[in-house]
């Protein structure tokens, strides 16, 4: 069976990661989730104090983007690549609210994208690849032979976030979440450098009143056409 590339995008909250992750453990593939390279980046940047509330100091991050490095290691009681940032294991760290509500601000940065795409490029250049994200179909993977694009309305998506956080102990109302998902519709989707948008040749799946199953056994169906 020959291996393809397949590449998922959409807004915050669709589930991407997780049809992703579906996808490349029943297919046998790499998995990569480009969301989690921008949040580890995000954190950094926190963790240095070169992005708050008030300010963002872009070029002190630019400048340090070499001493950034970005690794995933596979947890097999997970089943999936843990992020490291630096030989640290940030996987925790990377979803909070926090994070959550800078990440697309820093992503908008043209020298953070051309890193991280760099890498994801070469990540896949075998093939046998599944990576979600925001511009995989249209910039790090346009020749992908399959393009999925995932949408759902901000109101579901705020509410399965707030149910994911709510269930990792994390304090915080179904408001400050959704009002987190439409800062990051906004920001996603009107950024200069590779803003998100469906590409041309993908398939737009909105998955408001699928389940989890349902969704997967769709794009599965896709694949195995392909």
């Amino acid at each position: 069976m020959k291996k393809i590339t397949i590449a998922i995008d959409g807004f915050s909250s669709t589930g991407k990661s997780t049809l992703a992750k579906q996808l490349a453990k029943h297919l046998g593939y790499i998995y990569v989730d480009t969301g989690a390279m921008y949040r580890a980046v995000t954190y950094y940047a926190m963790q240095n104090n070169y992005i708050n509330d008030k300010e963002f100091n872009q070029q002190a991050l630019i400048k340090d983007l070499p001493k950034i490095k970005l690794t995933f290691h596979f947890n097999p009681n997970l089943g999936f690549g843990e992020m490291y940032l630096n030989d640290i294991n940030v996987e925790n760290e990377i979803r909070t609210i926090e994070v959550s509500s800078f990440v697309s601000k820093v992503a908008e940065v043209s020298q953070v994208r051309a890193k991280l795409v760099e890498q994801q490029q070469e990540m896949g250049k075998n093939k046998g690849i599944v990576m979600d994200g925001r511009d995989i179909g249209t910039v790090v993977f346009p020749d992908a032979e399959l393009k999925i694009f995932m949408t759902a309305s901000a109101e579901t998506r705020a509410q399965r976030r707030y149910d994911e956080m709510s269930e990792k102990g994390q304090l915080i109302s179904y408001q400050t979440v959704l009002e987190n998902v439409q800062q990051r519709d906004f920001i996603d989707t009107h950024r200069e450098d590779s803003p998100l948008v469906k590409a041309d040749d993908a398939i737009e799946i909105d998955n408001s009143h699928l389940s989890r199953e349902e969704q997967f056994q769709v794009v599965l169906d896709l694949v195995n056409n392909i």
